[in-house]
């Protein structure tokens, strides 16, 4: 005899998963919240999830005092990283996607298999390599030797490809054609606008992914003043015995995160639409 759950407590269930896979993700960031409000010498004391002994100005100004101000520096790098890396690598991501998807010629799919098989492959064991190629070159502790690397997004060109295929009707672009565009007023004037939600979606992840990229900075950088806010975070907490204040990572943690929250606040409905194609097709 087969027992069958309304679909009430389908949904009780479901729902119930759901909150605890928020309560995993969001508890986290409220103790990095609560713990960069409490004074220098506080951290352990009362409950670590509610406010006590609350200096989160002091603690603000410390960190952006500390060192001559070099957290401001940390994170002007990290903007500079991010936009600059994720702006690039949309535009050559949308590019290569939808020539993948709209131009037929010899090894677009072997080409297309390559990009996929890449997406699986963990970023951390391209560090290396990219090291000794940038070596090479002489510019390691440079700006470009963390820049280059930003520009390339395998999983970029996956979700372009994607979406120019469900999104971008054939009959449009042939239509541009007849009318006299070239093929690179077609895909900046009528392609590009159509895939715009894309567009934020590739640039969010990418500007997330080199925001929090710690590895490849670390390897590349030796210069204090170039490096990103995670590697300069990790330095002050390796440096807490040598008169480092216990608050000033947690802080700055606190404080790195911000431009990332803006980011998807301000950007959201364009991330949730292009998801949503893609994962339609």
């Amino acid at each position: 005899m087969t027992t069958t759950r309304s679909p009430l407590t389908e949904r009780l269930v479901v729902n119930a998963l759901l909150g605890l896979m928020a309560l995993y993700t969001l508890i986290p960031l409220w103790w990095l919240f609560v713990s960069a409000t409490k004074g220098e010498g506080y951290l352990h004391q009362g409950s670590p999830l509610w406010f006590s002994h609350f200096d989160l100005g002091g603690n603000l100004d410390r960190v952006f005092s500390f060192q001559g101000g070099v957290f401001s520096s940390w994170l002007a790098n990290s903007a500079l990283y991010s936009l600059v890396g994720a702006t690039v690598s949309t535009l050559l991501s949308v590019m290569a996607g939808f020539a993948l998807a709209k131009y037929k010629f010899r090894g677009r799919e072997t080409i297309f298999n390559v990009v996929l098989a890449s997406v699986l492959i963990p970023a951390p064991m391209f560090a290396l390599p990219l090291f000794l190629m940038l070596a090479k070159m002489q510019l390691t502790d440079t700006y470009w030797a963390v820049l280059f690397p930003s520009f390339v997004s395998p999983f970029g060109v996956y979700l372009s490809r994607v979406y120019a295929s469900a999104s971008v009707p054939d009959e449009l672009l042939e239509a541009a054609r007849i009318d006299g565009a070239g093929e690179q007023r077609t895909f900046f004037r009528i392609a590009l606008p159509v895939m715009a939600p894309a567009l934020v979606t590739i640039f969010l992840f990418q500007f997330v992914s080199v925001w929090n990229n710690y590895l490849l900075p670390a390897l590349m950088i030796n210069d204090a003043s170039k490096l990103p806010v995670t590697v300069g975070l990790v330095q002050w907490r390796s440096e807490f015995a040598n008169g480092v204040p216990s608050m000033l990572p947690i802080t700055g943690a606190f404080v790195s995160l911000v431009p990332l929250l803006v980011a998807f606040v301000a950007l959201q409905r364009f991330w949730r639409s292009g998801l949503t194609a893609g994962a339609v097709k």
